[in-house]
Protein backbone atom coordinates (compact mmCIF):
# COMPACT_ATOMS: atom_id res chain seq x y z
CA UNK A 1 0.00 0.00 0.00
CA UNK A 2 1.25 3.49 -0.74
CA UNK A 3 2.05 5.81 2.20
CA UNK A 4 -1.06 7.92 1.55
CA UNK A 5 -3.27 4.89 2.16
CA UNK A 6 -2.34 4.65 5.81
CA UNK A 7 -1.97 8.00 7.55
CA UNK A 8 -1.13 11.25 5.69
CA UNK A 9 1.44 13.60 7.24
CA UNK A 10 -1.08 16.23 8.49
CA UNK A 11 -2.99 13.53 10.38
CA UNK A 12 0.18 12.14 11.93
CA UNK A 13 1.31 15.62 12.99
CA UNK A 14 -2.12 16.23 14.52
CA UNK A 15 -1.83 12.96 16.45
CA UNK A 16 1.66 13.67 17.79
CA UNK A 17 0.83 17.26 18.78
CA UNK A 18 -2.06 15.88 20.83
CA UNK A 19 0.19 13.18 22.31
CA UNK A 20 2.95 15.67 23.20
CA UNK A 21 0.50 17.99 24.93
CA UNK A 22 -1.01 15.03 26.78
CA UNK A 23 2.39 14.06 28.19
CA UNK A 24 3.09 17.62 29.35
CA UNK A 25 -0.37 18.04 30.90
CA UNK A 26 -0.49 14.58 32.49
CA UNK A 27 3.00 14.70 34.00
CA UNK A 28 2.63 18.23 35.37
CA UNK A 29 -0.88 17.40 36.59
CA UNK A 30 0.38 14.42 38.56
CA UNK A 31 2.88 16.78 40.16
CA UNK A 32 0.01 19.01 41.31
CA UNK A 33 -2.09 16.10 42.58
CA UNK A 34 0.54 14.10 44.47
CA UNK A 35 2.92 16.08 46.75
CA UNK A 36 5.53 13.31 46.50
CA UNK A 37 5.54 13.80 42.71
CA UNK A 38 6.08 17.53 43.01
CA UNK A 39 9.28 17.22 40.99
CA UNK A 40 7.25 16.24 37.92
CA UNK A 41 6.13 19.84 37.53
CA UNK A 42 9.63 20.67 36.31
CA UNK A 43 8.64 19.24 32.92
CA UNK A 44 7.19 22.72 32.31
CA UNK A 45 10.02 24.58 34.02
CA UNK A 46 9.55 25.75 37.60
CA UNK A 47 6.48 24.78 39.68
CA UNK A 48 5.21 28.35 39.34
CA UNK A 49 5.62 28.28 35.57
CA UNK A 50 3.97 24.85 35.43
CA UNK A 51 0.86 26.21 37.14
CA UNK A 52 0.68 28.95 34.52
CA UNK A 53 1.37 26.77 31.48
CA UNK A 54 -0.58 23.63 32.46
CA UNK A 55 -4.04 24.98 31.54
CA UNK A 56 -2.77 26.49 28.28
CA UNK A 57 -1.23 23.15 27.30
CA UNK A 58 -4.57 21.54 28.12
CA UNK A 59 -6.42 23.93 25.83
CA UNK A 60 -4.00 23.20 22.97
CA UNK A 61 -4.44 19.47 23.58
CA UNK A 62 -8.23 19.81 23.48
CA UNK A 63 -8.15 21.91 20.32
CA UNK A 64 -5.83 19.43 18.61
CA UNK A 65 -8.03 16.49 19.56
CA UNK A 66 -11.15 18.30 18.34
CA UNK A 67 -9.51 18.46 14.91
CA UNK A 68 -8.99 14.71 15.15
CA UNK A 69 -12.58 14.27 16.32
CA UNK A 70 -14.11 15.96 13.28
CA UNK A 71 -11.68 14.12 11.03
CA UNK A 72 -12.37 10.63 12.40
CA UNK A 73 -15.77 10.56 14.13
CA UNK A 74 -17.54 8.92 11.18
CA UNK A 75 -14.95 6.13 11.19
CA UNK A 76 -15.67 5.47 14.87
CA UNK A 77 -19.41 4.88 14.78
CA UNK A 78 -20.34 1.53 16.34
CA UNK A 79 -21.70 -1.12 13.95
CA UNK A 80 -22.59 -4.83 13.95
CA UNK A 81 -19.02 -5.89 13.24
CA UNK A 82 -17.94 -4.09 16.42
CA UNK A 83 -20.47 -6.03 18.50
CA UNK A 84 -19.14 -9.26 17.01
CA UNK A 85 -15.58 -8.11 17.79
CA UNK A 86 -16.52 -7.37 21.41
CA UNK A 87 -18.22 -10.75 21.84
CA UNK A 88 -15.02 -12.45 20.69
CA UNK A 89 -12.66 -10.46 22.91
CA UNK A 90 -11.09 -13.68 24.20
CA UNK A 91 -9.81 -14.46 20.71
CA UNK A 92 -8.50 -10.92 20.38
CA UNK A 93 -6.53 -11.31 23.61
CA UNK A 94 -4.70 -14.34 22.18
CA UNK A 95 -3.92 -12.34 19.01
CA UNK A 96 -6.59 -13.82 16.73
CA UNK A 97 -8.40 -11.59 14.24
CA UNK A 98 -12.21 -11.67 14.16
CA UNK A 99 -14.88 -9.91 12.14
CA UNK A 100 -14.74 -7.65 9.12
CA UNK A 101 -12.96 -4.71 10.74
CA UNK A 102 -12.93 -1.30 9.08
CA UNK A 103 -10.40 1.47 9.60
CA UNK A 104 -10.74 1.14 13.39
CA UNK A 105 -11.70 -1.84 15.54
CA UNK A 106 -14.06 -1.74 18.51
CA UNK A 107 -11.23 -1.26 21.00
CA UNK A 108 -9.89 1.75 19.11
CA UNK A 109 -13.39 3.21 18.89
CA UNK A 110 -13.84 2.87 22.66
CA UNK A 111 -10.58 4.74 23.21
CA UNK A 112 -11.71 7.47 20.79
CA UNK A 113 -15.07 8.09 22.47
CA UNK A 114 -13.67 7.79 25.99
CA UNK A 115 -10.98 10.33 25.13
CA UNK A 116 -13.43 12.93 23.84
CA UNK A 117 -15.71 12.47 26.88
CA UNK A 118 -12.89 12.86 29.39
CA UNK A 119 -11.34 15.76 27.48
CA UNK A 120 -14.64 17.65 27.54
CA UNK A 121 -14.88 17.04 31.29
CA UNK A 122 -11.30 18.23 31.72
CA UNK A 123 -11.93 21.38 29.69
CA UNK A 124 -15.12 22.35 31.51
CA UNK A 125 -13.76 21.62 34.99
CA UNK A 126 -10.41 23.15 34.08
CA UNK A 127 -11.99 26.45 33.07
CA UNK A 128 -13.90 26.59 36.37
CA UNK A 129 -10.73 26.14 38.47
CA UNK A 130 -8.49 28.27 36.22
CA UNK A 131 -7.01 31.06 38.34
CA UNK A 132 -6.87 33.99 38.03
CA UNK A 133 -9.06 34.13 34.92
CA UNK A 134 -12.29 32.21 35.55
CA UNK A 135 -12.27 30.74 39.07
CA UNK A 136 -13.35 34.02 40.78
CA UNK A 137 -16.65 33.83 38.89
CA UNK A 138 -17.63 30.57 40.61
CA UNK A 139 -18.57 29.70 44.18
CA UNK A 140 -16.31 27.63 46.44
CA UNK A 141 -18.59 24.53 46.31
CA UNK A 142 -18.60 24.63 42.51
CA UNK A 143 -14.81 24.95 42.41
CA UNK A 144 -14.42 22.03 44.83
CA UNK A 145 -16.67 19.84 42.70
CA UNK A 146 -14.78 20.92 39.57
CA UNK A 147 -11.48 19.96 41.23
CA UNK A 148 -12.79 16.47 41.98
CA UNK A 149 -14.21 16.10 38.48
CA UNK A 150 -10.96 17.32 36.94
CA UNK A 151 -8.93 14.83 38.98
CA UNK A 152 -11.25 11.94 38.09
CA UNK A 153 -11.27 12.76 34.38
CA UNK A 154 -7.49 13.18 34.35
CA UNK A 155 -6.81 9.80 35.96
CA UNK A 156 -9.40 8.14 33.71
CA UNK A 157 -7.84 9.66 30.58
CA UNK A 158 -4.36 8.58 31.66
CA UNK A 159 -5.63 5.00 32.03
CA UNK A 160 -7.31 5.15 28.61
CA UNK A 161 -4.14 6.44 26.94
CA UNK A 162 -2.04 3.78 28.67
CA UNK A 163 -4.33 1.13 27.15
CA UNK A 164 -4.03 2.91 23.80
CA UNK A 165 -0.22 2.87 23.96
CA UNK A 166 -0.11 -0.77 25.06
CA UNK A 167 -2.38 -1.82 22.18
CA UNK A 168 -0.28 0.15 19.69
CA UNK A 169 2.89 -1.60 20.88
CA UNK A 170 1.14 -4.98 21.07
CA UNK A 171 -0.03 -4.96 17.44
CA UNK A 172 3.17 -4.96 15.43
CA UNK A 173 3.11 -2.43 12.60
CA UNK A 174 0.84 0.13 14.27
CA UNK A 175 3.69 2.41 15.37
CA UNK A 176 5.10 2.33 11.84
CA UNK A 177 1.79 3.62 10.51
CA UNK A 178 1.78 6.56 12.92
CA UNK A 179 5.46 7.44 12.48
CA UNK A 180 6.16 6.72 8.82
CA UNK A 181 2.59 6.86 7.51
CA UNK A 182 2.26 3.48 5.81
CA UNK A 183 1.35 -0.14 6.43
CA UNK A 184 1.89 -3.27 4.33
CA UNK A 185 -0.91 -4.92 2.38
CA UNK A 186 -0.54 -8.02 4.55
CA UNK A 187 -0.94 -6.00 7.75
CA UNK A 188 -4.01 -4.17 6.46
CA UNK A 189 -5.70 -7.35 5.19
CA UNK A 190 -5.08 -9.11 8.50
CA UNK A 191 -6.08 -6.39 10.97
CA UNK A 192 -8.49 -4.18 8.99
CA UNK A 193 -9.84 -6.20 6.02
CA UNK A 194 -12.83 -3.98 5.24
CA UNK A 195 -10.68 -0.84 5.33
CA UNK A 196 -8.17 -2.57 3.04
CA UNK A 197 -10.91 -3.32 0.49
CA UNK A 198 -12.17 0.26 0.64
CA UNK A 199 -8.67 1.63 0.01
CA UNK A 200 -8.11 -0.79 -2.87
CA UNK A 201 -11.40 0.24 -4.47
CA UNK A 202 -10.43 3.90 -4.27
CA UNK A 203 -7.03 3.12 -5.79
CA UNK A 204 -8.61 1.19 -8.64
CA UNK A 205 -11.08 3.98 -9.39
CA UNK A 206 -8.36 6.63 -9.34
CA UNK A 207 -6.23 4.58 -11.75
CA UNK A 208 -9.04 4.24 -14.32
Amino acid sequence: MTPSCATPAPERINHWVTAFCFVLAAVSGLGFFFPSFNWLMHILGTPQLARILHPFVGVVMFASFIIMFFRYWHHNLINRDDIFWAKNIRKIVVNEEVGDTGRYNFGQKCVFWAAIIFLVLLLVSGVIIWRPYFAPAFSIPVIRFALMLHSFAAVALIVVIMVHIYAALWVKGTITAMVEGWVTKTWAKKHHPRWYREVRQKQEKSSE
